[in-house]
């Protein structure tokens, strides 16, 4: 098993930015792929971004394109997502999960290991 740890969450105002990172211990990272999700209240868990497990493959959803950046660093067993020109609409709680698949997948389900989240609030 992999073992997930987020940060970098906390409030920012809208058009900031911040970077948040997931440190993964256990097994090897560089065999999982990561993906970013995230969470309102009320709201399902949606995808936010993915990388594959070399680095090669990125995936993002149509609604953080341009402003978000999700890469790695397998030697440091850590994964980011910068997040640039932030909306108050992005306001939630983010978690990174890794999928042993390794090809940076979209779907929440193919990602079996999941951090506890953190917070990220942006006000207008």
């Amino acid at each position: 098993q992999v073992q997930l740890v987020e940060s970098g969450g906390g409030l920012v105002q809208a058009g900031g930015s911040l970077r948040l990172s997931c440190a993964a211990s256990g097994r090897t990272f560089s065999n999982y792929a990561m993906g970013w999700f995230r969470q309102s209240p009320g709201q399902e868990r949606e995808f936010v971004a993915a990388i594959s497990w070399s680095g090669g493959v990125r995936n993002y959803a149509d609604s953080v394109k341009g402003r978000f950046t999700v890469s790695r660093d397998n030697a440091k067993n850590t994964g980011y997502l910068q997040m640039n020109s932030l909306k108050p609409e992005d306001t939630a709680v983010y978690y990174c999960a890794a999928d042993d698949y390794g090809t940076g997948r979209t779907v929440r389900d193919s990602y079996a290991y999941w951090g506890q989240g953190t917070q990220v609030t942006v006000s207008s």
